[in-house]
């Protein structure tokens, strides 16, 4: 495999002739992101408080909402050919675009660090497994410096070279064995009618597992444009998004649920995986651990992008760097309870999303072009809005539920504070 480094600027447009990706490059790619042993794990904080039906419901639910979404902002990033952060520079202005672009390189660090610990303590409980507690296979260190190069060699290699010559040739094969193999298993040996039956003990609202189910899909809106910005056409970029992450991440949320409650009804983390070691020889578990790489992969690219912003160095140098930054911090840093992480993210990203849809597809009616305001306060406005509503409702009325809420209201305060300030004497004709 030749390695070609991704060398477009975060801050220009991708040439029309260098936009390459179809519907089935963007389904492979979404398709793969959406699964994970992060995404078992989220079904995993689901099942003892929703039961069975209550979590597919709010998975299903949560899921679709967030990949339309998902797929709407991909499709900013096929009109404009920017990455994400360049983008939302059309929107926040020039230098009102550093602030998520610097929350975007904290939480992405914090992401791919996550993608790293989760592989590394998947492979040493394999390891141990398969040998004995005190063997190299087993070895934390080993495992964490291990995919942590993995993850950041895929991130200098860049979206073309990963998706064209690795996931769509041969990698997407492999992980649909392993999830076919998964859900065989979990028919063959678990009574499902049972669990059906069996609802949850009440520790968490619906509305909760909806915010936790729509903030797998909404976590990767800061990121979408990085990928969708090599796409040939906005109609297969929406289409490849929103099928290939739904059915991924639906598929692998709901294994999560049902595998915890059918085998490690204790919700511990390790006793999930000790269950899906259990299938197939632990093979379906480590083709889905290795798939766990390209979303650390597509974690530390997005951040060097997003640094990008920031920082005059090229992509490749800065994916490098932050490689080795979130290395070093899984070898630091234990696994802890990422709950509140992912609906943090949620508070900051799903507003501001509401904003740019808005700003885009009705105020700018897809335009890449806009006048070069250092801040464009209205917009700022919307999105502070939005994230003072997240918060009020998450605190006051947990069971009402605070993602989508906030976004709606932010993208509306945008519609009407665009309009009140003259927004169409400040964009540019395309």
């Amino acid at each position: 495999m030749s390695i070609q480094p991704s060398t477009y600027s975060p801050d220009l447009a991708v040439p029309a002739d260098k936009r390459v990706f179809g519907g089935r490059d963007l389904f492979s790619l979404w398709f793969s992101l959406g699964i994970g042993l992060m995404v078992l794990q989220t079904g995993a904080l689901l099942a003892p408080g929703l039961g069975l039906s209550g979590s597919l419901l709010a998975i299903f639910l949560g899921t679709l909402a967030g990949v339309l979404l998902l797929a709407a902002v991909g499709v900013i990033g096929s009109d404009t050919g920017l990455s994400s952060m360049a983008a939302l520079k059309l929107s926040l202005g020039r230098q009102g675009a550093s602030l998520p672009a610097l929350l975007n390189l904290l939480q992405l660090i914090g992401w791919g660090s996550f993608e790293i610990i989760v592989m590394r303590d998947a492979a040493s409980l394999l390891g141990t497994r398969a040998f004995s507690e005190g063997s190299p296979w087993a070895d934390p260190v080993l495992w964490t410096l291990f995919f942590g190069a993995l993850a950041t060699l895929l991130a200098v290699s860049g979206p073309l070279t990963f998706v064209r010559k690795i996931l769509r040739k041969w990698g997407i094969w492999l992980l649909l064995a392993a999830c076919v193999w998964l859900t065989w298993n979990l028919f063959a040996k678990a009574d499902l009618a049972a669990l059906w039956a069996h609802s949850g003990d009440g520790s968490m609202p619906f509305a909760v597992g909806f915010d936790i189910a729509i903030a797998m899909p909404l976590s990767w809106l800061p990121l979408i444009a990085d990928y969708s910005r090599f796409g040939k056409r906005a109609k297969s970029v929406f289409g490849g998004t929103a099928i290939g992450f739904f059915i991924g991440n639906f598929w692998l949320m709901s294994l999560g649920v049902a595998y915890t409650l059918a085998f490690a009804p204790s919700g511990e983390v390790n006793a999930l995986l000790l269950a899906l070691a259990g299938a197939g020889l632990g093979i379906p578990l480590l083709l889905i651990l290795l798939d766990e790489s390209e979303n650390a992969f597509a974690d530390i690219h997005s951040a060097a992008v997003s640094s990008g912003i920031l920082l005059r160095l090229k992509v490749e140098h800065l994916a490098l760097a932050i490689g080795v930054v979130c290395t070093l911090i899984a070898l630091l840093a234990p696994l802890a309870q990422y709950q509140n992480f992912l609906l943090l993210i949620g508070s900051v990203f799903a507003p501001l999303f509401g904003v740019v849809l808005v700003d885009h597809f009705i105020l700018r009616k897809r335009s890449g072009q806009t006048a070069s305001a250092a801040l464009r306060w209205p917009a700022l406005l919307a999105w502070l809005g939005g994230i003072s509503t997240y918060h009020l409702l998450a605190n006051l009325y947990p069971d009402v539920g605070a993602t989508l809420p906030a976004l709606v209201l932010a993208g509306l305060l945008q519609l009407v504070l665009g309009r009140a300030f003259s927004y169409g004497r400040e964009t540019a004709q395309a």
